[in-house]
């Protein structure tokens, strides 16, 4: 009983402190396939195969019910600690290399999520890849300052040597 309570704390923890968490079932994975999915998420995520009672009881208590009805089947969830992005691409590449792992849902930022919202999550650019653009876009906009300033001093600059050398050329 204390072994199972110990289990459900740990569980409502990983719940409270994740970024993310999504809900697999692997029904028919071998060991070295969970281990090598593991070592693909592994960066930003824990992938661990839970208990479904354990895990609604823990789910509850985080606030999260919308698990409920999901946990069936051998379930393991990844709690993400890092880039969600990554993980659900993650996941979703080893999906589809291996269609037995099928991804059932998720929760994030305080929303449920359908498996094909985990999906489209999949689908976004990585927070690093978006952070490249938005500082180009910057730097571009920059750039355009910088010659919007410089185009009047340049056409001025230009406008005084033509005076010059008219001036010069009437001497």
């Amino acid at each position: 009983m204390a072994n199972k309570e110990a289990s459900v704390a740990e569980l409502t923890g990983q719940f409270r402190d994740s970024n993310a968490v999504l809900l697999t079932e692997y029904r028919g994975l071998t060991v070295a396939q969970l281990k090598q999915l593991r070592r693909s998420i592994g960066e930003h995520a824990t992938y661990a195969v839970v208990k479904n009672t354990l895990t609604k009881i823990a789910a509850n208590a985080a606030g999260i019910s919308s698990f409920d009805d999901e946990l069936t089947g051998p379930s393991a969830i990844a709690f993400v600690h890092g880039d969600p992005v990554a993980v659900a691409k993650g996941l979703r590449d080893f999906a589809k290399a291996n269609p037995l792992l099928v991804i059932k849902g998720g929760y994030f930022d305080g929303n449920p999520l359908s498996a094909a919202e985990v999906n489209q999550l999949a689908e976004l650019e990585s927070r690093e890849v978006l952070l490249a653009k938005l500082a180009g876009a910057f730097k571009q906009s920059l750039f355009g300052a910088a010659y919007l300033f410089n185009a009047p001093l340049s056409k001025a600059v230009r406008t005084v040597d033509a005076l010059r050398e008219k001036q010069e050329a009437q001497q």
